[in-house]
């Protein structure tokens, strides 16, 4: 049994899928590994490396595929990469299928098994598989970094001879994993932190990292069985646009993340909303790579709207591939140990446990 990886288009992804650390470990498990000459490089990982721990490196990239059981990346391969896939092989990534149905049906249709991550369930034996947390929770730290790079005021209240410098007012839109690490590390920075989320159940969260949450009516009935926000009625949208429009004019800081899984990311923060912000305010956009939670979000661009800088980016976690990568490898070998027969020395394609079966795209 053999679990092999390629090096990744670097312009759009820097993070790796197998590190020192857990090649090790799937050797311990009994399974061996391939990777392409000059995988982690760029994050410092060189192939002796990887070869003093006896992991096989290859420069060809077909031969790579040839040899594989397994083939584990961050996404799904290029066309071009896609055709070395054979019958049976088994492919783990995070692999969007809502854009890339047809691309998948092939992968169907030559009877590879294809696994995509982010598709896993929220169950106490999933946690540690769970790349959607473990990579959101990086992106709502890095993207409070961020914002506050780009904010020309302190952050925390400073009391000085000259006089009081009053502390960043943020606010974060959306409190799940990214949302909730957003507002941990913008509280430890000094910033007052509010909040607001669909989902009432955030609203202990919150309150236990220090923010105060603002609460739509309504905002009870509004998470699916996974935990999941659900896409809210009109109504709904009409009371939390006119919360967000009073809070917005004291606010300095916003990060949005709100997302709803397999559609274009909900629109919260409208134009008028925006020109009644502070001119020197900051909106930073999780949401941008699926559309963005403002009227203006360009992704890779700062758009300036009468003073409000709004960002967003194709990859945050561009910005910190070590820690990404350590985290997703991790999840990687979790979810492969599931899935692996020790016994039978093969992959265990077993319906009848959750995290397969949800996770296995047919």
């Amino acid at each position: 049994m053999r679990l092999v990886s390629i090096l990744e288009n670097h312009n759009i992804e820097k993070r790796i899928s197998v590190t020192p650390e857990t090649a090790k470990k799937f050797i311990s498990l009994g399974i061996e590994v391939s990777l392409q000459e000059g995988y982690g490089n760029h994050l410092g990982f060189d192939d002796k490396n990887f070869r003093d721990l006896g992991v096989e490196i290859i420069k060809d990239e077909k031969d790579i595929f040839n040899k594989a059981d397994i083939i584990a990346q961050l996404g799904l391969l290029p066309n071009e990469k896609l055709s070395y896939l054979k019958n049976n092989q088994s492919l783990i990534g995070v692999l969007n299928p809502f854009l890339n149905r047809e691309k998948i049906d092939e992968l169907i249709k030559k009877k590879i098994n294809s696994f995509s991550l982010e598709l896993l369930p929220r169950i106490t034996r999933a946690q540690s598989m769970d790349v959607l947390s473990s990579q959101a929770n990086l992106a709502g730290y890095k993207a409070v970094i961020e914002s506050f790079s780009h904010f020309e005021k302190a952050i925390p209240m400073m009391m000085t001879a000259a006089g009081t410098v009053p502390a960043a007012k943020v606010l974060v839109v959306g409190a799940g994993v990214a949302g909730l690490q957003a507002i941990a590390t913008a509280k430890r920075m000094g910033a007052i932190v509010f909040a607001t989320d669909v989902r009432m159940a955030s609203k202990e969260q919150v309150e236990s990292l220090g923010g105060k949450f603002l609460s739509v009516d309504g905002s009870e009935n509004l998470e699916t069985e996974g935990g999941y926000a659900k896409e809210t009625s009109d109504e709904f949208k009409k009371k939390q646009e006119e919360l967000l429009a009073e809070t917005l004019k004291k606010i300095d800081i916003v990060i949005c993340t709100a997302l709803i899984p397999g559609k274009k990311a909900p629109v919260i923060i409208k134009e008028n909303m925006i020109k009644n912000m502070q001119p020197g305010s900051i909106i930073y956009d999780l949401a941008a790579i699926q559309g963005g939670n403002t009227a203006f979000t360009e992704v890779d661009k700062i758009i300036d709207k009468e003073g409000v800088k709004i960002m967003g980016e194709t990859n945050i976690l561009n910005k910190l591939p070590i820690s990404a990568s350590n985290l997703y490898a991790k999840n990687v070998f979790n979810f492969v140990s599931n899935l692996f027969d020790k016994e039978k020395n093969k992959i265990n394609i077993n319906l009848e446990d959750e995290i397969i079966e949800k996770t296995l795209l047919k």
